[in-house]
């Protein structure tokens, strides 16, 4: 999501302001054309940027810096029309920046805005496993944000570390430095896609960032070279591997997701080394959602 940081006149405006308030793991629920379309998780904290290219001449009179939020989504299978549901959905509506009309027409005025506990159950039972489902993710997003924060801000913290050390271990968490490197002398390809161009491929720990040891997260034996989608999913605890190479895949992973990207779980991507043995336990046992 993307929105100025204030008003083309340059006044104060609440939905824009909403934009810093949002944390990693809530959900946003994306309506147009009457309809729910899409319900995303919010991955990290908003940072100021541009506006996006793809905009176009939409606010021209805007500022060019604003609020950026990254959000991930999902299309929903079976979108609902909340004009259907009125009877429902209206006693819930809050009286100050309601996202929708009393007929159930979106408030155009608003952009982005708190729905209420009342009506966020009342929207979950409508959804059902659609709603749970995204529910489940960001329950997840908002555990490995703080866990990676806090064991981010603990190594800036530590006094047993010179600076340039401190930036190798907060580099590989991100799939970068030292640690990217090393694990491109063990792994050639995405296990999954078999890409071997490198600019295209993700250092993605096996026993995740936050739980490693300092040898752990710089150790070239506890990660894979993935593709971006592949390493969505497995950092997320989608997919797993076992150690002779098999795919695992989460039973809260919907199977269109593995249609839609073309991923054959029942093809062996090839047996791990007894070094990687031990991370991939660890994954199966800890992140891979069960």
């Amino acid at each position: 999501m993307w929105s100025p940081k204030v008003n083309k006149n340059g006044a104060r405006n609440q939905f824009y302001e909403n934009m810093t308030l949002v944390q990693p793991g809530d959900l946003v629920l994306s309506f147009s054309d009457k309809l729910i379309k899409a319900i995303g998780v919010v991955t990290a904290r908003a940072a100021a940027a541009p506006k996006p290219t793809e905009f176009g001449n939409t606010g021209s009179n805007w500022g060019n810096e604003g609020w950026y939020v990254s959000v991930e989504y999902e299309e929903l299978a079976a979108p609902i029309r909340p004009a259907d549901f009125m009877s429902l959905l209206g006693p819930t509506l809050p009286k100050l920046y309601s996202p929708l009309q009393a007929n159930g027409r979106g408030n155009q005025v608003v952009y982005l805005t708190e729905v209420p506990p009342v009506m966020a159950a009342t929207l979950q039972g409508l959804l059902g496993h659609q709603f749970d489902y995204s529910l489940t993710i960001g329950e997840a997003t908002a555990r490995r944000y703080l866990s990676n924060a806090m064991a981010e801000s603990e190594i800036v913290a530590r006094t047993d570390l010179p600076e340039t050390e401190k930036l190798q271990l907060i580099s590989a968490r991100r799939g970068q430095g030292l640690f990217k490197s090393r694990v491109e002398i063990i792994e050639q390809q995405c296990r999954i896609t078999k890409l071997e161009d490198r600019a295209h491929l993700r250092a993605s720990h096996i026993k995740p960032w936050r739980d490693s040891t300092d040898r752990e997260k710089l150790d070239g034996y506890n990660g894979l070279l993935l593709s971006p989608h592949v390493d969505h999913l497995f950092d997320r605890g989608f997919i797993g591997f076992e150690d002779s190479g098999r795919v695992v895949v989460s039973p809260k992973l919907p199977s269109i997701v593995l249609e839609r990207w073309s991923i054959d779980p029942a093809r062996s991507v090839g047996v791990f080394c007894s070094e990687q043995r031990a991370y991939l336990n660890y994954h199966r046992a800890n992140v891979l959602l069960l």
